[in-house]
């Protein structure tokens, strides 16, 4: 069975000091100018061996929303998210049942989705944001009739809260019109970027690298095959990202790398943080990318702090991570999706023609000065908390 426990983008690079949870009876040390959020986030938020965009951000905003007036008490619950099983449940009813009336609390949409038996009759009394870095049906793998119930859940969950934060425009303007939400209730916080040292690539050309968790989601199985029908070309191409979220979809990409012979040529390394990922995006000419769906994309971002081009699928909020460079240039290629001939073909293209390649680094660059940073995130969350109704919004 596929869960979705969390298979963003690969996001671990972000420097993180983890901060401690504080009882609430510690919560006269916090210096009165700061107002509490309680933030309910998975119980796999910190683990290194299975790193993802949803879980970097939770843990950046954890860092930098203190400078914006909040200080941050984290509750990381374990579980099978979004379809938890009874104990996870029960610590998550526990967790918020001991917050005061009128306390703020934001909830990673993963753990509070699926749940809305344990979260609106909280809204009752708390005043609760849902951050969603996933609409839960648009997940691949699932069962149709379980993506149909855990939408269904999920619009419980976002109609019974006060506020709901997405990642992008796009993903505010389907949680609303998929959702029946108030436009009002749902805000933007796009995911920041750290500038990071120029990528000097390796030939300027030939290394591809993909940085996305192996699930179906991700579509890895097209950049497969759109690479085995440029096997001519001189490419090498790493994928990083973890290889257990999903081990059936693992297993298929294998045996389709294996079919078409690029084992010497296509690696999937695993999850990679810290010093080994930037070693990757140092090595990297060109990211490539064939998600299925994306609210964002913050490994695009990632690579475009370093100045790498972009090929990725049109698809959710990836055309806003790719964004545009303050002259205009783009520095990205966007594909439709489904379509491995057309990634095959773009793929021609940034080889044969060293035009495309100039124009693409140079808008790379241009987009990596112009790129938001994370204070702007936090800033941005930082006022829909604020905007919080003093009063608990009551569940319609």
């Amino acid at each position: 069975m596929t869960h979705l426990t969390r298979t963003g983008i690969e996001q671990p690079s972000l420097s993180y000091v983890p901060v401690q949870h504080a009882a609430l009876k510690n919560a006269d040390i916090i210096p009165m100018s700061l107002r509490s959020v309680h933030f309910v986030m998975p119980g796999g938020v910190d683990d290194p061996a299975a790193p993802s965009g949803g879980n970097a951000y939770d843990r950046r905003l954890c860092l930098d929303l203190p400078g914006f007036g909040w200080q941050v008490r984290r509750h990381a619950v374990a579980g099978e998210w979004p379809r938890p099983g009874a104990t996870a449940r029960t610590e998550l009813a526990r967790t918020l049942a001991e917050l005061p009336d009128g306390t703020v609390v934001l909830l990673d949409g993963l753990v509070a989705c699926g749940v809305p038996e344990i979260i609106v009759p909280e809204a009752e009394r708390l005043s609760l944001a849902v951050l969603v870095h996933l609409p839960l049906g648009d997940e691949r793998g699932l069962p149709p009739a379980v993506a149909a119930e855990l939408d269904a859940r999920e619009r419980t969950t976002l109609r019974a809260v006060s506020a709901v934060v997405a990642t992008s425009d796009w993903a505010v303007r389907r949680l609303v019109a998929h959702h029946g939400l108030a436009p009002e209730r749902v805000h933007v916080a796009a995911p920041g970027a750290d500038i990071a040292p120029l990528a000097p690539g390796t030939d300027g050309v030939s290394r591809l690298l993909c940085v996305a968790a192996v699930t179906p989601r991700k579509g890895q199985h097209r950049l497969v095959e759109a690479l085995a029908a440029v096997t001519d070309l001189p490419w090498s191409c790493f994928c990083v990202g973890s290889l257990t979220q999903d081990p059936a979809y693992v297993a298929e990409l294998r045996a389709l790398i294996e079919k078409f012979g690029l084992e010497d040529r296509l690696q999937l390394v695993g999850p990679q943080a810290g010093a080994a990922l930037d070693a990757s995006y140092a090595a990297a000419d060109l990211m490539v990318l064939t998600s299925y769906a994306e609210t964002y994309g913050m490994a695009v971002t990632e690579a475009l702090a370093r100045g790498i081009p972009v090929l990725a699928t049109d698809v959710g909020g990836l055309p806003e991570a790719v964004g545009r460079a303050p002259d205009g240039g783009v520095p990205g290629i966007l594909v439709p999706p489904e379509d491995p001939a057309a990634l095959a073909a773009e793929l021609r293209g940034w080889f044969g023609e060293a035009d495309v390649r100039r124009r693409l680094k140079a808008a790379a660059r241009g987009r990596r000065a112009a790129l938001d940073g994370w204070a702007t995130t936090a800033r941005s969350l930082a006022g829909v908390l604020a905007r919080l109704p003093r009063e608990p919004r009551r569940a319609a």
